[in-house]
């Protein structure tokens, strides 16, 4: 019997009406594959639907990657400035440091220079010192003996308040007497150049008795030139077996107290002034 278009109408709309007959005729119109093809496009619609939201995602991470990478880039640009203003920092820097490095090692020459020049002053200065203080003991010495030889020659004047008939025994006479008292026993050598040492030595009358008056000379009389007198005083009276005046002679009498209580032990002569011992 031949199947026409009227059955084959009639056909669709059974299979329209019955789901199940549709359902049973594709299994047996259909292999396997084109049965699972409709499940295969869901779930490869499913998978697409995935991969879009992936793709999305992605895309939505190459953008905030984008905008991270240009804030980076911004970073970069901004550190790169800083860094060369930096470097530029960094070369002033190392150009002040080698004009520094250089200002110091002029500085250290000049100081070395003024060192230099310092330690040749101090050592002018030293001898200075040395030749002033050369000078002022020859001007002392010198002065010293000025004052000792004036007194010698104008003895009569500065001991007339103490002697009359006064006549310097000089230093020859002196010797000599000396001499004759070691000889003599009376005296030592050591006493006789003791003696020896004496500024002005002179003989004259007091009251009325032929006496020796040894006198030391200095412009301040201390308490030395007084002992002196009186050691060289008693040295001078064992040589002859006469009376010895010990004196001191000059300008002043030092302020000190010890010379102010040995002097008084001895004739003073100070500034044309006369004190006999107390």
């Amino acid at each position: 019997m031949a199947f026409t278009v009227r059955d084959f109408h009639s056909l669709v709309r059974l299979l329209e009406e019955r789901p199940e007959w549709r359902a049973q005729l594709r299994r047996l119109l259909l292999s396997q594959e084109l049965l699972r093809l409709p499940r295969l496009v869901r779930q490869l619609s499913a998978d697409v639907q995935q991969l879009q939201q992936t793709v999305s995602q992605l895309v939505e991470a190459q953008k905030d990657a984008e905008r991270r990478l240009q804030r980076l880039e911004e970073v970069t640009a901004r550190l790169a400035g800083a860094q060369e203003q930096t470097e530029q920092r960094l070369q002033r820097l190392e150009e002040v440091t080698t004009s520094l490095a250089e200002a110091q090692r002029r500085t250290e020459q000049t100081v070395a220079r003024l060192v230099e020049a310092q330690e040749g002053t101090e050592r002018r200065l030293q001898r200075l010192e040395e030749v002033v203080g050369e000078l002022v003991g020859a001007v002392g010495a010198l002065k010293g003996e000025s004052l000792e030889r004036r007194y010698r020659e104008r003895a009569a004047s500065y001991f007339q308040r103490v002697l009359r008939r006064i006549r310097v025994v000089d230093h020859q006479q002196l010797g000599l007497l000396l001499d004759d008292a070691v000889d003599q026993g009376r005296i030592t050598a050591e006493e006789r150049a003791q003696v020896l040492e004496a500024d002005v030595v002179v003989t004259g009358l007091f009251d009325g008795r032929e006496v020796y008056l040894l006198a030391e000379v200095s412009g301040t009389v201390t308490a030395h030139d007084v002992r002196r007198a009186r050691e060289r005083a008693a040295a001078l009276e064992k040589a002859t077996g006469c009376p010895v005046l010990p004196a001191v002679a000059g300008q002043r009498l030092s302020e000190d107290p010890e010379t102010q209580e040995e002097a008084v032990a001895v004739w003073r002569v100070l500034d044309g002034r006369a004190w006999p011992p107390s």
